[in-house]
């Protein structure tokens, strides 16, 4: 449990390190947003890129893991937004249901995954995004935005086709599939700028994190996403991956730790985006993010491989 505390809260601190920059006026929001900027647009696809170029396809992507893993996603989704139907409109419960399902694989996925596992998560983290991202992020755009369903779903999707790290998971898969080696220079040049997708997302979710406001209110309001996304969440994975469809260890570890991840800023902004339970959402990310400080290590303890640490 040590190795695990060991390895996990180092990287948690750098998310620690962001928000009291920001808390405190070191930074502006307009420098977070920037470091943001570039490790969405440039770092972490370098990072994807290599990683799944680096390998074969059929290392790195098994159909029943991701249509595994979807289906707890999408059945996380549909259960928290059933229980808050009663109580709120669609937009606002399909706001709460994508904060339950939204995980921050993109920007922890890589730093907390791979020294558990090695480059081998890099398909798993590959396909959790393509769950969490290109799937859930289009449907609950879908159910908040009013008017056009058809609109909205163009929309969506033509931010979805110009996503840098998509791009990037479905480039390297090329090249996993076709065998074709990146030259020396190109992947000493991704493995450089790569490595600073970590340092950089989490630095820049610590400062995003510092400008949500809340109250004591919405602690009790939140705790109900939060226990799904922590709790549920993991376990629904571990029951479709492991119990019923029976993958391999490594594919569940996998898939177990990834739905372990706090919730993504990206329900934040899709919540504010269409004015739908923005408080509460916020609260969810914030909440999430502060337990799943200790909560990941131990889920990391109870189903991954054991640590070795240098």
């Amino acid at each position: 449990m040590i190795s695990f505390l060991a390895l996990c809260l180092p990287i948690f601190a750098v998310i620690g390190v962001g928000w009291a920059a920001a808390w405190r006026g070191a930074i502006t929001p307009a420098m977070v947003d920037a470091v943001g900027s570039f490790s969405f647009l440039f770092a972490l696809p370098a990072l994807l890129l290599r990683l799944m170029a680096s390998q074969p396809l059929g290392r790195s992507f098994d159909p029943g893991f991701f249509l595994g893993y979807l289906g707890a996603c999408l059945a996380v989704f549909a259960l928290v937004m059933a229980a808050a139907l009663p109580f709120r409109r669609r937009a606002p419960a399909a706001a709460i249901g994508a904060a339950a399902a939204m995980g921050n694989v993109g920007y922890l996925g890589p730093p907390l995954l791979l020294p558990l596992l090695g480059e081998r998560g890099a398909g798993p983290i590959a396909m959790s995004i393509m769950s969490e991202v290109a799937v859930v992020l289009a449907l609950g755009s879908v159910l908040m935005a009013p008017g056009s369903g058809l609109r909205t779903m163009g929309r969506v999707g033509r931010i979805l086709i110009r996503n840098p790290v998509l791009l990037s998971i479905g480039g390297g898969a090329l090249l996993g599939a076709a065998a074709i080696p990146l030259p020396g220079p190109v992947e000493r040049f991704l493995g450089f700028l790569g490595g600073a997708a970590g340092p950089t997302a989490l630095f820049a979710l610590g400062g995003t994190l510092a400008r949500l406001r809340i109250d004591r209110r919405l602690l009790a309001v939140a705790s109900g996403a939060v226990a799904a996304k922590l709790l549920l969440y993991p376990l629904v994975v571990w029951l479709v991956l492991g119990q019923a469809l029976g993958l391999a260890p490594v594919w569940v570890q996998s898939g177990v730790l990834l739905a372990a991840m706090p919730t993504a800023t990206n329900a934040f902004v899709l919540a504010q985006r269409n004015q739908a339970a923005t408080d509460e959402v916020s609260a969810v990310v914030l909440f999430s993010t502060l337990i799943a400080t200790f909560a990941f290590p131990v889920t990391a303890w109870l189903v991954a491989p054991p640590v070795a640490l240098p």
